[in-house]
Order: C-alpha cells, then structure tokens, then sequence
C-alpha cells in the first residue's frame, strides 16, 4: 500500500531566522534522509516552493487564484510517498524523518501528516 505524506513547517518562524541559521539546522537532516530512504520503503521524495496557484471550478469556469491557502500558518514544505503494509508501518517509517527527529525544527512546528493513497498512476 502507498501512503502520501505532507510534511509542515511554520514558513513565518523560519523566514524570520538568518540564512546561515536555516543552512545549518537543514545540515542536520542528511543523515535522517540516508536513514529514511535506508528503508527502500521511499518512492518519492521533494521539497516544495512557497510560490502555488489554486485552481478551482466557480460558475462554469476554472479559476486560477494565488495560494497556498490554508488556515493556520502551517505550510507544506515536503512530501513524500512511501510503500507499507499498513498505516502503522507507514507512521513507523515516516517517523524516520527529519520533520519528527531533528531537535531544532521543534520550533518551526515541523510535522508530518501520513494519509493513505487509493489511487496512484506511476512510471512503468
């Protein structure tokens, strides 16, 4: 089974910081990724930009409309798809990450939000 997940960050807390600051903080994720992707249970791995689009049907048209909109200051930054069994495997693997293990992204409220794919079109 394939599993997506959406790894969080508050963007206020961490655009705030110097760059030097997030360069070092981001160095301790490497040996957590070798870790994670260790597992041979990673099909996909990438990070994501702040700059998004939000595409919505109104009134019998698509609509395009800056984004990302959400309701908290909680932005995804990741995500990753990952093979497993089931969702307990899933959060045991995701758990690897560098969002749930790395000390100082605490406080940039870094998560990881794991949700079940039903439909997944591939390479091959």
């Amino acid at each position: 089974m394939k599993f997506l997940c959406l790894g969080y960050l508050n963007a206020e807390r961490m655009d705030a910081l110097p760059k030097e600051t997030i360069a070092e903080i981001m160095s301790q994720c490497t040996p957590h990724l070798e870790v994670l992707y260790g597992t041979d249970q990673v099909l996909m791995d990438a990070g994501l930009g702040t700059e998004a689009r939000s595409l919505r049907r109104a009134g019998g048209k698509v609509k395009v409309l800056d984004g990302p909109f959400t309701e908290t200051k909680e932005m995804i930054g990741s995500v990753f798809i990952i093979e497993a069994e089931n969702m307990e495997e899933a959060v045991r693997v995701a758990s690897l990450h560098p969002a749930v293990q790395v000390n100082d992204g605490e406080p940039f409220e870094w998560g990881i939000e794991i949700r079940p794919i039903h439909y997944f079109k591939g390479e091959g």
